[in-house]
């Protein structure tokens, strides 16, 4: 039966002006009625898509499954309710900046891999050179540089296609845009606008700047969000009939000149107001000004507003001999690799583990993007040890006379070109960016992936699923909520949970995730569909106390954090945090067996 029929059926049970609140959760329907004698629970129980119906705590909770949301959605077409009566609010105030950087963090996730292999040829090809093992005019150092720009060079194209992902939005537009920011009229303006006097081309009167936008990160993710919005809207003006010869040209139209006028320039014009604030602020005080420059450096890479700071360093070398204001750079980026060294060691996941390590490798050579985004910036407090160390590093060296005499990679190798009134106190400046890092982010900690969970396909066909919170396994039918316990759902297992950390139980996507945050539904790589409930009736708290940390149609690896709880708090509201597990196309699989012994359920695939 149709989402549609399903719905008209149940409102001709219940009735229209019967129902004074309709929300829904990631299972079932629920209505607040104002006489429930009316409602005959048999005849919705029969109507064909609806598993069960029932009165619980005084709600009227209509049992549809994963259909439940296409449910609502017509139901709500039916219904003459305000707007307030229909959708459950989430009370729960979200934090901008935290959702900006999981996003920024987010969009990076897919691109990790081949941006610490990268790095590793860039630090590979620093040691060559930096020991004449090799010369800047032969061709292995070419083709090597070649390997270690790939990603580097091409950065808006890679990071067009994950945040388009990220955004649900049209992957092939969203990289037409990256290609027009690397387009060759662009880039070609920008390396020869020193020489030609140039700086823009003109559009309607307004000014396309020449920005090199090799690198730069914010730009294309910023202009693939405006335009799943541009497109949706787009899509839904256009009849069906002409959508595909006039949504993709229209959408063009709207967003390249957008990105080449306002998005892409945007980090220029302020990096040259920060270039001047920062050579203001190195001659009022230089020590305060090492260290805000040390300290926010890294926001300044992530926005691509650094580049505007190497002119000042080329200008200062050339006239003193020296640059002041480059000792930031190498304790910011020596910082980074001790803030990544501590991920790695606090990291209990073997292959994030490698990665931290080969990260934080690369970072002391100089090239810190994968230590950075790869895990500083998405635990967060690393990220945050790593620009206090950097700053403070870069302050002593300032106060001891620290400069530069090159402009080259900063990194461990570059130690060489740095001077102070004695070179004891270079040194002494990398020990504090590097071991500060390196100790408060053990000291701050991280919500690492657990372990706890594990995930095995073999040549049986069959996956063994472990919980996916530390707890108490407990058979399905000992939770106090018929809707599980009969196996309405689908089968499955309960745990009562000790801590409030939920990680994904396989390797596979996220396919739901409700709007409180209470359930979240995965799909793993064999093709089970797993539904997490966490807790019974926490629907009602609207999403306080819970967080995600995971999207939709994110790809996930066993072990990734999803969704993190307060859970001494949910406790102490009375509710039950008993969290089923289940199998919800159980009807798929020849068998489900439970296993307490050993905290796990076989899944075993029909052959």
């Amino acid at each position: 039966m149709k989402n549609k029929d399903i719905a008209k059926k149940i409102l001709d049970l219940v009735k229209e002006d019967n129902i004074t609140y309709l929300t829904h959760c990631a299972t079932r329907l629920r209505l607040n009625v104002k006489d429930e004698n009316s409602i005959d629970l048999n005849k919705l129980s029969q109507i064909e898509g609806v598993i069960t119906a029932q009165f619980k705590n005084g709600q009227l909770q209509v049992v549809i499954g994963a259909k439940v949301e296409g449910v609502f959605d017509e139901l709500m077409n039916m219904v003459n309710l305000s707007d307030d009566t229909i959708v459950e609010k989430s009370t729960k105030k979200k934090n901008i900046v935290s959702n900006v950087v999981e996003t920024i963090a987010g969009c990076f996730s897919p691109v990790i891999p081949v941006l610490i292999g990268c790095g590793m040829v860039k630090s590979v090809l620093s040691i060559l050179t930096t020991f004449n093992m090799i010369t800047t005019t032969s061709g292995e150092y070419q083709i090597l540089s070649m390997i270690g720009d790939l990603l580097f060079y091409f950065f808006p194209f890679f990071l067009a296609v994950s945040a388009a992902k990220k955004f649900k939005t049209n992957e092939f537009l969203a990289l037409a845009l990256a290609g027009a920011l690397m387009y060759p009229t662009i880039q070609n303006g920008a390396i020869h606008a020193a020489e030609t006097g140039i700086t823009s081309l003109r559009f309607l009167g307004l000014p396309a700047l020449f920005v090199n936008y090799k690198s730069t990160i914010i730009p294309i993710i910023i202009t693939v969000w405006m335009m799943s919005y541009v497109y949706r809207y787009v899509n839904k003006l256009i009849p069906d009939t002409f959508k595909v010869l006039f949504v993709p040209m229209i959408v063009l139209f709207i967003m390249v000149p957008l990105e080449l006028i306002v998005i892409g320039p945007f980090g220029t014009y302020i990096g040259k107001g920060v270039a001047a604030f920062v050579t203001w602020l190195y001659g009022i005080n230089g020590v305060l000004g090492a260290f805000l420059f040390g300290t926010f450096r890294p926001l300044l890479i992530i926005l691509g507003m650094h580049y505007a700071i190497t002119p000042i360093n080329t200008q200062l070398i050339a006239e003193y001999g020296y640059s002041v204001i480059s000792p930031a750079n190498l304790t910011g980026n020596l910082a980074q690799a001790g803030a990544c060294l501590a991920v790695f060691v606090l990291l209990k996941n073997k292959e994030r583990k490698s990665g931290a390590f080969t990260s934080g490798l690369t970072a002391v050579f100089g090239i810190t993007e994968p230590a950075m985004f790869g895990f500083n910036l998405k635990y967060k407090k690393p990220m945050i040890c790593a620009m206090l160390a950097g700053g403070i590093g870069a302050a002593y060296m300032n106060y001891f006379g620290g400069g530069a005499t090159a402009v080259i990679l900063p990194g461990i190798l570059a130690l060489p070109t740095y001077i102070a009134d004695h070179y004891i106190h270079v040194i002494i400046a990398v020990i504090i960016s590097i071991t500060g890092a390196f100790i408060a982010t053990l000291i701050l900690g991280i919500y690492e992936e657990s372990d706890l969970v594990d995930s095995v396909q073999n040549q049986n066909g069959q996956e063994e699923i472990c919980s996916p919170v530390q707890g108490t396994i407990i058979e399905l039918s000992q939770v106090n909520d018929d809707t599980f316990s009969k196996g309405l759902l689908g089968q499955g297992f309960a745990v009562i949970p000790e801590d409030g950390h939920y990680y994904a139980p396989f390797n596979g996507r996220v396919k739901m995730i409700f709007p409180t945050k209470h359930a979240i539904g995965l799909v793993s790589d064999t093709g089970a569909e797993v539904l997490i409930h966490i807790g019974l009736d926490t629907v009602g708290l609207n999403g306080q106390y819970f967080e995600s940390h995971v999207n939709v149609d994110q790809e996930i690896k066993v072990g990734d954090l999803l969704i993190t709880v307060d859970i001494e708090s949910v406790k102490k509201l009375g509710y039950d945090m008993t969290t089923p597990v289940i199998v919800t196309n159980s009807n798929q699989y020849q068998n489900i067996e439970f296993n307490q012994n050993n905290n796990r359920f076989m899944l075993v695939v029909e052959s």
